[in-house]
């Protein structure tokens, strides 16, 4: 079947036509919870848009929302699009300091949360930072609603679903108005960096931004009507609300949505649901193949999917299209401020091109490799920083023009940090970020071809490998591993597996064995913080 899709419309509208064209399709779907039709969900997104507006909430004001994969969080995301107000996502992990510094950051007027997450009391957090009065000391300037998703609000919150009481006193026809002046290139959601460096920058996106990268994505997945999508990953990042609720709504295509990742849930997901499309992080994967119990779920439904976040190793790109059905895997390739996707592995591609390169560039977009230094263009096959331009690339960083004009040059070229080299084919190859270079004794040395060799090795799982200073050499090379369960393996054995095939000034001289890896909201992995940890256990005492 084919289906051309939605793109060139707000992130308002593309919900109102999806209910006119197919109302009693599923749309939104939660194991053991709320099943909605898009008629439904459209329903849902205008009662709670003049609940919002009612209750004061402005064109360009920006709401933050604090919470997990609630239902709550996929019509919000067009509710607030349809008032023009401007959605600020929220990592689910943020501590006081980081959510103190987004709402003051991002100037935000209204704040949605929930209770909590795992083991953070989000209300005692806000407490803490003095939430909600703008006259106690500490408090948030400007903060002035906020909205608990939740039963028995405290002191100063207002009920989520007090909101349907309130839609009363704003009319469709007033929504509607309010709606027809939100243009497809106003910035209609802000996403924050994860600051891995520097303080975290807020990401200005346009309806035209992430719909229309929701589209191109959705078309390289081939998606239809038809595909159910099993989504795991964050919404309040580009991956979950981008690729995931756009990749697929902009296709017509159903979400089956996990609250919070857990690799047994996500298996029932796809088993009971007959999801036809999966989407995770390596690490996800590399956790749902080691599930116990993994056999007895069927995913023969499943087809297709993305793996982001991090270049997925051979090995395991061979055991997800394989042990789970999923010969149509892709790689997506992007970041934030890309909205996210720049490139898209072909869905018929080889297994290395879809394991050693990031798949070719998406259609109406223009990709070049740079001199990082010079920003002259380098010729093709060769590395350099990764450049990208096209309707995809951000408005820029929320009251940050400085951090704006390092990020986008004169020309509207957005510069990655990502260290690159495009084939004869249009092939794009990652090697690593700029700054990650290893510098040992004026070698360059790029840890993927290292991480490659470790993770040959039948007893690991995953490895990441940065430099640690040396008095020496200047860095030495040192890598993280995670083993595979019940296996076993020393750091002597796994640095004379490398010397057997690289060069030696690549081999480790240092390897730290680790259960798990510090990863941003993406799922890409903090090697600043792995460099860090490994400095600490290596100091004297």
């Amino acid at each position: 079947m084919s289906y051309r899709g939605h793109r060139d419309i707000t992130l308002g509208q593309l919900l109102t036509q999806l209910a006119g064209e197919q109302p009693d399709r599923e749309a939104l779907v939660y194991a053991g919870g709320p099943r909605f039709t898009f008629a439904q969900l459209e329903r849902e997104a205008r009662t709670i848009a003049r609940g919002l507006m009612a209750a004061g909430v402005e064109r360009g004001e920006r709401v933050v929302l604090w919470a997990t994969n609630v239902p709550e969080w996929v019509v919000l995301q067009f509710a607030l699009a349809k008032i023009g107000a401007i959605l600020v996502t929220a990592n689910t992990s943020l501590r006081s300091k980081d959510i103190d510094y987004l709402l003051r950051q991002s100037e935000a007027a209204t704040l949605i949360t929930i209770r909590g997450f795992r083991d953070l009391d989000y209300l005692a957090t806000l407490a803490e930072i003095g939430a909600p009065f703008d006259s106690a000391q500490g408090a948030i300037p400007g903060l002035r609603r906020l909205v608990l998703v939740g039963s028995d609000p405290p002191a100063g919150y207002m009920a989520y679903e007090s909101l349907r009481a309130r839609a009363a006193a704003v009319s469709d026809a007033e929504l509607d108005a309010r709606s027809a002046s939100v243009a497809v290139d106003d910035v209609i959601n802000m996403q924050y960096t994860s600051g891995t460096t520097g303080f975290p920058k807020g990401v200005m996106l346009t309806s035209r931004n992430i719909v229309n990268n929701g589209h191109a994505l959705g078309a390289g997945l081939g998606y239809t009507p038809d595909d159910r999508l099993c989504l795991c990953v964050p919404l309040f990042h580009c991956f979950g609300c981008v690729i995931g609720v756009l990749g697929a709504y902009t296709h017509g295509a159903t979400l089956c949505v996990v609250e919070t990742f857990d690799p047994r849930r996500v298996l029932e997901m796809i088993h009971h649901e007959r999801c036809t499309a999966l989407y995770g992080v390596p690490t996800m994967f590399i956790a749902e193949l080691e599930c116990p119990g993994f056999k007895r779920y069927d995913l023969t439904s499943l087809r297709t999917g993305v793996m982001a976040g991090a270049l997925c190793p051979e090995p395991l790109m061979r055991r997800v299209m394989t042990e789970m059905h999923l010969p149509e895997i892709t790689i997506v390739y992007g970041m934030t401020e890309s909205s996210p996707g720049i490139t898209l592995t072909p869905r018929d591609a080889s297994v290395a091109r879809r394991s050693a390169t990031v798949g070719v560039v998406l259609p109406e977009l223009e990709v070049r490799i740079v001199d990082p230094a010079t920003g002259v263009e380098r010729p093709r096959g060769t590395c350099g920083e990764l450049c990208c331009r096209g309707y995809n690339v951000m408005k820029g960083y929320y009251n940050n023009r400085e951090a704006t004009r390092a990020a986008i040059d004169e020309d509207g070229w957005l510069h990655t940090g990502d260290e690159a080299s495009i084939d004869d084919e249009g092939f794009v190859r990652i090697t690593g970020r700029i700054k990650d270079l290893i510098i040992r004794g004026g070698e360059n040395i790029a840890p993927k071809e290292i991480e490659d060799r470790l993770r040959e090795h039948a007893a690991v799982s995953d490895a990441y490998v940065y430099g640690i200073p040396d008095a020496f050499f200047g860095e030495a090379v040192a890598a993280a591993v995670r083993l595979r369960p019940d296996c076993r393996a020393t750091s002597e054995q796994l640095i004379a597996w490398c010397a057997d095939t690289l060069a030696r000034f690549k081999v480790p001289k240092h390897v730290r064995f680790v259960s798990e890896f510090p990863m941003t909201a993406s799922g890409k992995i903090q090697k600043f913080k792995l460099r860090e940890d490994h400095q600490r256990e290596l100091a004297p005492r």
